[in-house]
């Protein structure tokens, strides 16, 4: 799509030079209308938009797609799981250690030892993870906009974003 634009937006840039070379005192509104008129650079840039805006609107239903296939994923391998767990309390109960079919053969098997964390607050700092500090970027720019100095930082440039609002 931005191949499609990039000669109509060499053919307004460049009228858009000459005709400010020749008519120096020209309007704005002048201007734009006879670039309107010229070039299809703005029915180009429509386009771009348009196609940017059934983009998003393809994004934004793949993903209400996904999060509910993500929420039938996971309920699907909780019942695996509560499958496999009763199965496994069912073999127990019985003192049934193997059961051999033609599909599948289930045998109950001792895993490794686990660690079960009774008192956190109890534990002795070398088995602790410590969280590695992080500028709270929100702060900072609280910060800065009030005219604070913030040693190690500065308040950057706004960048430029497109803005686009639909019905």
């Amino acid at each position: 799509m931005s191949l499609q634009i990039l000669p109509e937006r060499i053919r307004f840039v460049e009228l858009r030079r000459r005709l400010l070379e020749l008519y120096p005192d020209l309007d704005d509104e002048t201007l734009a209308d006879t670039l309107e008129g010229a070039t299809d650079f703005q029915e180009a840039l429509a386009a771009v938009i348009r196609s940017a805006l059934d983009d998003e609107c393809l994004c934004a239903a793949l993903k209400g797609r996904i999060d509910d296939m993500k929420s039938r994923l996971a309920r699907l391998q909780a019942r695996a799981g509560a499958k496999r767990q009763t199965a496994c309390e069912n073999m127990l109960a019985a003192d049934i250690v193997r059961l051999q079919e033609a599909d599948f053969t289930a045998s109950l098997r001792r895993g490794p030892p686990g660690v079960d964390v009774v008192d956190p607050d109890g534990l002795p700092i070398d088995f602790l993870i410590p969280q590695p500090p992080k500028p709270d970027k929100r702060a900072i720019l609280e910060a800065l906009t009030r005219g604070a100095l913030v040693p190690g930082d500065v308040l950057a440039d706004p960048k430029m974003s497109l803005s686009i609002r639909s019905q």
